[in-house]
């Protein structure tokens, strides 16, 4: 019995690949030999991630957009029919960490709505479409347990994952017949720039066992998309051992 499905060739967009899950995400997917599309907010972030992700035997292309905005969406999907010919897998790692909702302005709380919920939606009908008219594919959505500690502070940005959890569970059903698998993964602290502390306070948390690396999140994500086509990883939680919960 194979239990492991190849990922060399595979046509993959990462959104938010320039930083944190999403960075470590391409990388391995590279290693694997997927051809991987990948888009940020900012040109030097791209730029990195580009170089560090290259030396992979995949291949790696890039592009500034912002998954807030509707037209950039477009563009990034006329780059996925251009660059990759098509696509096999979608991971949705943009997003943006956000205030209690009556700490932000207006314009800033909806921002982080519309980049972590409303982009991931907008991506996923778009891929929909495209996996739908090649009879298949995976759509996997970075979300978080913040939807289930309910941590004081997050409100904002649990609404979010929790939108993102709800929109994949349902829609997995929706799109079952037509050969495309929905997974969520939901990861507990993570060393990225969205933890609001320094450096040396995250290497010392994940020292504590109080955080994980970001490739720990990256190896999940390549686990769930090299299961066998009869396999679905519906949701994934990995967390460090000692996970804060309130």
């Amino acid at each position: 019995m194979s239990s492991h499905n190849s990922l060399r060739g595979k046509r993959v967009l990462v959104t938010g690949g320039t930083t944190g899950i999403g960075l470590a995400t391409v990388a391995l997917l590279m290693n694997e030999g997927a051809h991987v599309l990948t888009f940020g907010r900012h040109q030097p972030e791209l730029d990195d991630a580009l170089a560090t992700a290259s030396s992979g035997p995949g291949r790696v292309d890039g592009l500034v957009a912002d998954v807030a905005v509707r037209e950039d969406v477009d563009r990034v999907f006329d780059q996925v029919d251009k660059v990759l010919g098509g696509i096999d897998i979608l991971v949705t790692c943009a997003a943006l960490g956000a205030q209690p909702i009556h700490e932000m302005d207006e314009s800033d709380w909806r921002y982080a709505v519309e980049t972590n919920l409303v982009g991931t939606l907008a991506s996923a009908r778009r891929a929909i479409l495209r996996m739908d008219a090649q009879s298949g594919g995976h759509l996997l959505f970075v979300g978080s347990i913040s939807t289930e500690i309910e941590a004081a502070g997050e409100s904002v940005y649990a609404a979010t994952k929790a939108g993102i959890q709800a929109f994949a569970e349902t829609l997995r059903k929706e799109v079952a017949t037509k050969n495309i698998k929905v997974s969520v993964i939901q990861p507990g602290s993570v060393s990225t720039p969205m933890q609001e502390c320094s450096d040396d306070q995250k290497a010392q948390a994940i020292a504590d066992h109080r955080m994980l690396y970001a490739e720990e999140i990256a190896e999940t994500i390549i686990f769930t998309l090299t299961r066998s086509a009869r396999a679905d990883i519906v949701n994934l939680r990995i967390e460090p051992r000692v996970q804060k919960t309130s």
